[in-house]
């Protein structure tokens, strides 16, 4: 008797957003204040992971962060779960909304695992 087995391995890829904020003159330094102490934990409690934030040395209204996802799959649900939160619904929109002139994100891959955190 011959028994064959097969296995599929199913890899999620890591999804990364690469974010840069161009901030109303002066105000990164409040900016981030409040990013690193109530964002960055909310952003963790929800799985969501941030590397940053990293500040231009050319332009000091503008900063870069990394925001990692588990799988494609898991982005929009983590990403309601944060923006539709009482956190940023009655605290954080009002307070960092306004000082943001603007921000891009690009969505990339991570497929061959290079970002460890």
């Amino acid at each position: 008797m011959i028994v064959v087995a097969e296995v599929s391995i199913v890899v999620e890829m890591k999804i990364i957003e690469m974010r840069t904020y161009k901030l109303k003159p002066g105000k990164r330094a409040e900016f981030l204040k409040i990013f690193r102490s109530k964002s960055i934990p909310a952003h963790a409690e929800i799985g969501m992971k941030i590397l940053g934030p990293f500040l231009s040395i050319e332009d000091p209204d503008t900063f870069f962060f990394m925001r990692g996802f588990p799988d494609l799959a898991s982005r929009e649900p983590m990403k309601a779960k944060f923006y539709e939160g009482e956190l940023w619904k009655r605290e954080l929109e009002n307070l960092l909304m306004p000082m943001i002139e603007k921000y891009d994100v690009v969505l990339v891959e991570d497929p061959e695992g290079l970002i460890h955190w």
